[in-house]
C-alpha cells in the first residue's frame, strides 16, 4: 500500500512540472545580508514572466548564499527574491535567450523590521527547512521546546518519534549517530539529547543518508546538534532562566567577544528536570509448568540534574589558515525512584499475595573532551585541507537498588546492583578537498578512533539477619573494552548541465578486544568493512528537483551487548549479552523531490531501507516470575516509505508546516528456532502551526500523532500530544518571555505489548500533564544574529560534494 501511495505522489508531483523545451542557459547570482555582507542561505528566488507575473521558475540559495536558474524559455522576466525578515526585492526587465549566462553579481537584501511605538522587531527565521541532503531545524522558532531539551525539539519532527520516556527513534530506528558541533561525543545518543539544554542549540540537522565522507555507525543517520555562536564584532552575550511545575528549573549565560581575527566564546548552562509518571505492568511467566501471574501499579519520577561548560577560541592567522581550540565539560546526574503495589500468585496456589516494591535508580558521572583543528586554504576556490583531534574522558557510575516489602514496611529481600568505569576517546580526522572546476571536485580523508574503557559491575543481597547487603562475589564483573578503528575514504562530485553526481566510498579496519579479567577469557572482533554512497540530482526546470541516493551503513554491537555473563538489573530482570553478536549493516536509498511555488513549498521524499542481522533484545523466561533479556541477530528488517513537507502562509500572520511520514515496516526471522515474520503500516504526521499576533507576540500550536508500530516480540500502540505556547518579544527584542504548555490535553502515553514462548507482559505508562514552563531571555548585540561566523566557526554538516549535495 505505501508504496502504491509513494509512487501516486511521485507521479503528481512530476505532473505539476512546467512542460517546457531544454535551453542551454543560466540565471547565477548570489545573495548577501547588505548590513554584514554574511550569505543568506534559503533566500526564495522566484522567475516571474514579465508580460502576466506567472511564475516560470524557482529555487532557493544554498549554504553559500548563491542560486542557478537553468533551462529557461527565452523571453523577458522579473526576477523576485525573498527571505524572511528581510525586505523582498525585485529585479525587472532580464532578458534570457537561448544560449545566455547571465550573472547577476551580489544582490542585496537590506533586513526588514516592524515598527510599533517603541519597539523594533525583525522577522524570523523558518521553523524547519529542507535541504536537499538534510532536515535543519530552527530551534529558536520552537516557542513549545525552548525550556525543554533537544528531544523536545525533536518531536516536531516527522522523521523523528518520541516516546514518553524520551527515547528517540529516526524513522523507526534507535541506530543513529548524535554529534556535537560535527563532532563525536562518548555519551550514549539519547543521553546527550536528553541533556542538551534546546535554549543553547541553534539549529538541529538531520541526515538520514550521509555521504561516505562521515562514519557509518547508526543505521538510521545522523543527528548534528549546532550550538548558538555569535557573528557580531565586540562583545556579545545573552542569559536565560526558565521555571516551571514540579521542581523544573534552569538558565545558561552565554557571552562571545569577536574582531577580525579572534574569537572567543565560554557558556555555562544548568538544568534540574522531575518528572512524574504512573505505571500499570500485568505479566505471566511459566516456568517447569507452572505459570505465575503478577499485576502492579504505581507511581515513579524520574530526575535530571545537568550542568555544562564549554569554551572556544579561534584564531585566523591569514586568509588561509584558521586554528580553533575548544573544550567543553559536563556534570550529570540522573535517575528513578518507583513504588509499586503488586499482586501476585500462581495456577498451584491461587491465593493472592499482596506486596510492595521499592525501586531506585541512579547514574552519575562527568565527562570532557578538548579539541584541535586546524584549516589550511591552499587558494580561494575551495582548495582545503582540515585537521582535527579530539580527546574525551567519561566516568560513570551506576546503582540499583530493588526492595520487596510486606504489609508492615518490612523488607522481605532486596538486591543491589553497581556499575562503573572510565571511558576514553581519541579521535583523528583529515580532510583534504581538492577541486578541479568550479563544477567538480575531489574529497578524501583519514580518520582513527581510539576507545578504551572498563567497566566494573556488582551485586549485593539483602540478609534478614543483619539487616544489610551483602556482596555476591560469583557475579562481581570486571570488563576492559579495547577498540582501535582506522577509516580511509574519497569522494568525487560534478555537475553536468542540469545533473549533479557525487560517488563515495569509505573503508574501514576495526580492532577490537573485550577481556574479562576474573575470568581470563578475551574476545577480539578484527574486520574490514566498505561503505559505498551515491548521491545525484536533477533540476527539471521551473524551480523542479529530484533527487536519488544510496548509502550503506552499520550499527556495532554495545560492549554489553557483547558480555557472557549474566547481570542482574533487579529483582526481576536478567540480562545476558552475545559474544557471536554480529553487526547490523543497512542498504538505505531514498529519492526525492522539492519545489518551490510562490510562498508554497513542498518537499517529497521516499525511502527504502534494508537491515541485515537486525539486533533485537529478546525475552524469555529465565526462572520463576523472573525474566531474562538477551539480545540475538533475529533476521531481516525492511522500511519502504514517503515523507511530505507542505509549508505555506494561508493569511500573513499565519504559518502552517504540516508533515507526515507514511510507511510499511516488516521484518521476518527467527527467534529461539522459531521462524516468525510481523508487518505493520505506520504512519505518524506533525501539524504545526505559527500565528503572529502582533508584530512583538507568537503563538505556537503543534500537534503530534504517532501510529502503532510492531516489534519482533511485541506492538507499541498510538499516541497524540498536543503543545502550545507563546512568545512576547520586548526591548528592540533583546527581552523575551516565553510560556510553553506541553501535552495540554494529557493524551501521550506509552502502551506496549511484549510476547514470547511462556512469557506475556502489558505495560502501561502515563505521564504528568500538562507540563508548564516559563522561559526568560536577555540578550546584547546578537539580536536575532545567532549565526556561524568566520570559516572554522560553522559547526554545520557539510555533506562533501558540492552545492547538490
Amino acid at each position: 500500500m505505501t508504496s502504491k501511495i509513494s509512487i501516486i505522489l511521485f507521479l503528481i508531483a512530476l505532473l505539476q512540472i512546467n512542460g517546457q523545451g531544454k535551453f542551454n542557459n543560466s540565471i547565477t547570482a548570489k545573495v548577501i545580508d547588505e548590513t554584514t555582507n554574511v550569505p543568506l542561505e534559503f533566500a526564495n528566488v522566484v522567475l516571474l514572466n514579465n508580460s502576466d507575473s506567472s511564475q516560470v521558475a524557482g529555487t532557493v540559495t544554498n549554504s553559500e548564499g548563491f542560486f542557478t536558474l537553468t533551462s529557461l524559455k527565452p523571453g523577458n522576466y522579473i526576477l523576485k527574491i525573498s527571505f524572511i525578515g528581510y525586505d523582498a526585492i525585485s529585479k525587472n526587465n532580464i532578458s534570457v535567450k537561448s544560449e545566455s549566462k547571465l550573472d547577476l553579481g551580489e544582490i542585496k537584501l537590506f533586513p526588514k523590521s516592524f515598527s510599533t511605538d517603541d519597539v523594533i522587531v525583525s522577522e524570523d527565521r523558518a521553523p524547519i527547512s529542507y535541504e536537499i541532503d538534510k532536515k535543519v531545524i530552527n530551534v529558536s522558532e520552537q516557542i513549545t521546546a525552548l525550556s525543554g531539551s533537544a528531544v523536545d525539539v525533536l518531536e516536531n519532527v516527522p522523521s523523528v518519534t518520541v516516546d514518553i520516556e524520551g527515547n528517540v527513534s529516526l524513522r523507526g530506528s534507535g541506530s543513529f549517530r548524535v554529534l556535537v558541533d560535527g563532532r563525536p561525543t562518548i555519551m550514549e545518543s539519547n543521553e546527550i539529547l536528553q541533556q542538551m539544554p534546546a535554549s543553547s542549540i541553534e539549529n538541529i540537522e538531520i541526515i538520514t543518508n550521509p555521504s561516505a565522507k562521515y562514519d557509518p555507525e547508526g543505521t538510521a543517520g545522523i543527528i548534528n546538534l549546532v550550538l548558538k555562536k555569535n557573528k557580531n564584532v565586540g562583545f556579545s552575550g545573552l542569559a536565560e532562566v526558565n521555571s516551571g511545575l514540579r521542581n523544573k528549573y534552569g538558565g545558561q549565560i552565554l557571552g562571545d567577544y569577536k574582531t577580525t581575527d579572534l574569537t572567543y566564546t565560554l557558556g555555562l548552562d544548568y538544568n534540574n528536570r522531575n518528572y512524574f509518571r504512573d505505571e500499570e505492568e500485568i505479566n505471566r511467566t511459566t516456568y517447569l509448568g507452572n505459570t505465575t501471574f503478577r499485576n502492579s501499579y504505581g507511581e515513579a519520577d524520574s530526575k535530571h540534574n545537568f550542568f555544562g561548560v564549554r569554551g572556544e577560541l579561534g584564531m585566523k592567522f591569514s586568509d588561509a589558515d584558521y586554528f580553533m581550540v575548544g573544550a567543553r565539560y559536563r556534570d550529570r546526574e540522573h535517575g528513578s525512584n518507583s513504588t509499586q503495589n503488586y499482586l501476585e500468585w500462581n495456577e498451584a496456589d491461587p491465593n493472592k499475595i499482596n506486596y510492595l516494591s521499592n525501586s531506585d535508580r541512579s547514574r552519575a558521572g562527568d565527562n570532557y573532551s578538548l579539541y584541535v583543528n586546524y584549516d589550511h586554504k591552499f587558494n580561494p576556490n575551495g582548495h582545503l585541507l582540515k585537521a582535527e583531534v579530539q580527546v574525551e574522558q567519561g566516568n560513570a557510575d551506576e546503582r540499583t537498588l530493588n526492595e520487596l516489602l510486606d504489609g508492615n514496611n518490612n523488607i522481605t529481600s532486596g538486591r543491589v546492583s553497581t556499575e562503573k568505569g572510565p571511558e576514553t576517546e581519541i579521535e583523528t580526522r583529515i580532510d583534504y578537498t581538492l577541486p578541479f572546476s568550479e563544477k567538480s571536485k575531489f574529497e578524501a580523508g583519514y580518520q582513527n578512533e581510539i576507545e578504551n574503557s572498563n567497566e566494573i559491575t556488582g551485586l549485593l543481597d539483602y540478609d534478614a539477619v543483619s539487616n544489610s547487603y551483602l556482596s555476591l562475589s560469583e557475579y562481581d564483573k570486571d570488563v576492559v573494552y579495547k577498540t582501535n578503528q582506522h577509516s580511509l575514504y574519497s569522494l568525487f562530485a560534478s555537475e553536468w548541465k542540469d545533473l549533479g553526481y557525487q560517488f563515495g566510498l569509505r573503508a574501514e579496519y576495526t580492532d577490537r578486544e573485550i577481556t574479562l579479567n576474573k575470568r581470563n577469557e578475551n574476545f577480539v572482533i578484527d574486520r574490514v568493512d566498505f561503505f559505498p554512497s551515491f548521491h545525484t540530482s536533477y533540476k527539471l526546470g521551473g524551480g523542479h528537483e529530484v533527487m536519488a541516493s544510496y548509502t550503506r551503513r552499520i550499527e556495532r554491537p554495545r560492549g554489553w551487548e557483547l558480555e557472557p555473563f549474566e547481570t542482574w538489573m533487579d529483582a526481576y530482570n536478567v540480562r545476558i549479552g552475545n559474544p557471536a553478536l554480529k553487526p547490523e549493516y543497512i542498504d538505505s536509498y531514498e529519492m526525492g523531490y522539492q519545489t518551490v511555488l510562490g510562498g508554497l513549498v513542498f518537499s517529497m521524499e521516499n525511502y527504502y531501507r534494508v537491515n541485515h542481522n537486525k539486533i533485537e533484545r529478546l525475552r524469555s523466561v529465565y526462572a520463576e516470575n523472573i525474566t531474562l533479556s538477551s539480545t540475538d541477530n533475529v533476521g531481516t528488517d525492511y522500511s519502504f516509505g514517503t515523507e511530505l513537507m507542505f509549508n505555506f502562509d494561508p493569511i500573513q500572520p499565519w504559518n502552517i508546516n504540516l508533515m507526515g511520514n507514511l510507511y510499511n515496516y516488516k521484518i521476518e526471522g527467527v527467534i529461539f528456532d522459531d521462524p516468525f515474520s510481523r508487518e505493520s503500516f505506520n504512519w505518524n504526521t506533525r501539524f504545526n502551526n505559527i500565528v503572529r499576533l502582533t508584530s512583538s507576540t507568537r503563538l505556537q500550536f503543534n500537534l503530534m500523532y504517532n501510529s502503532p508500530s510492531v516489534s519482533s516480540q511485541g506492538k507499541r500502540e498510538g499516541f497524540l500530544t498536543t503543545n502550545f505556547g507563546i512568545r512576547q518579544d520586548l526591548c528592540n527584542r533583546a527581552l523575551s518571555a516565553s510560556l510553553q504548555i506541553r501535552d495540554v490535553f494529557g493524551t501521550s502515553k506509552y502502551e506496549y505489548t511484549s510476547e514470547a514462548i511462556n512469557y506475556y507482559n502489558y505495560n502501561y505508562v502515563t505521564r504528568e500533564s500538562p507540563m508548564v514552563m516559563l522561559n526568560l531571555r536577555f540578550s546584547f548585540n546578537r539580536q536575532g544574529k545567532d549565526r556561524e561566523g568566520e570559516r572554522g566557526g560553522d559547526q554545520g554538516m557539510d555533506m562533501g560534494g558540492g552545492d547538490n549535495f
